[in-house]
């Protein structure tokens, strides 16, 4: 008989990530955290411009993880709906009254979007695509520091997410992404506002700062988890009327 083979030992930097990850989960609630396999959030998206809110709407968003996921937004009685499963997507144009499938960049954002999910980190989503190291400690609010984490992804893309060394709570995420102009900018997501839902914690704001200026809030005024979601809301309608129907959850 070949005698087994030990596991290669694990870099120090992939061990601290890791343990990074596993006070996280505890944290935001543990076992619970980790089954959750649907989410279902209601609340209000706002567009920051030179610190003002120039753009409010409504939104109604269903996931169902790792890939699949529906978000509708009413602005002034407007319906956009965009959804994606897997590596297919659609959009609902109200103001066109038109269903579209998703071109290649719409695809790409919404891939990047998973990669830059702090739920798709924490249970795991990246395995295999992607490895995961211990940056540091960073120095954050009021002589607080952060513990930072990164994930680099076989093509090149990097993502650092930053925790609360103090009690595990994720603080904020970064990267960077390069414009269709080929400008490099930086992306940055706060997380504030954790509350506690069945044992579940979850962050209900979600602030998106660009280059150093917040651009957008994500204001959750309610979080479902583990709802059964049919497979119906995310397939492609088949008219304009269909895809102004209300979905039933």
């Amino acid at each position: 008989f070949a005698s087994a083979q030990p596991d290669t030992p694990k870099p120090p930097q992939t061990e601290k990530a890791e343990a990074v990850i596993a006070k996280a989960v505890q944290v935001l609630g543990g076992d619970r955290y980790l089954q959750v396999r649907s989410q279902i959030g209601r609340g209000k998206f706002s567009v920051i411009k030179e610190g003002a809110t120039v753009s409010f709407q409504t939104f109604v968003d269903v996931i169902v993880f790792p890939d699949k996921e529906r978000t509708e937004f009413k602005e002034r009685g407007t319906l956009t709906v965009q959804t994606n499963s897997g590596g297919t997507g659609w959009v609902y144009d109200g103001e066109q009254e038109v269903v579209k499938v998703q071109n290649e960049t719409q695809l790409a954002n919404f891939k990047q979007g998973m990669r830059t999910s702090l739920d798709n980190l924490l249970r795991g989503a990246w395995l295999g695509d992607a490895d995961l190291s211990y940056i540091g400690r960073r120095p954050a609010a009021l002589g607080k520091r952060n513990d930072a984490i990164k994930l680099s992804f076989k093509d090149g893309f990097v993502i650092e997410f930053e925790f609360s060394a103090d009690d595990g709570l994720p603080q904020r995420s970064l990267y960077k992404k390069t414009t269709p102009e080929g400008e490099e900018v930086k992306e940055e997501d706060r997380f504030a506002q954790f509350i506690d839902i069945g044992g579940i914690k979850t962050p209900f704001i979600i602030d998106h700062v660009t280059n150093g200026k917040p651009s957008s809030r994500i204001n959750y005024m309610t979080v479902e988890f583990n709802k059964t979601i049919p497979d119906s809301v995310f397939a492609k309608p088949s008219s304009p009327k269909e895809a102004k129907k209300e979905i039933k959850l």
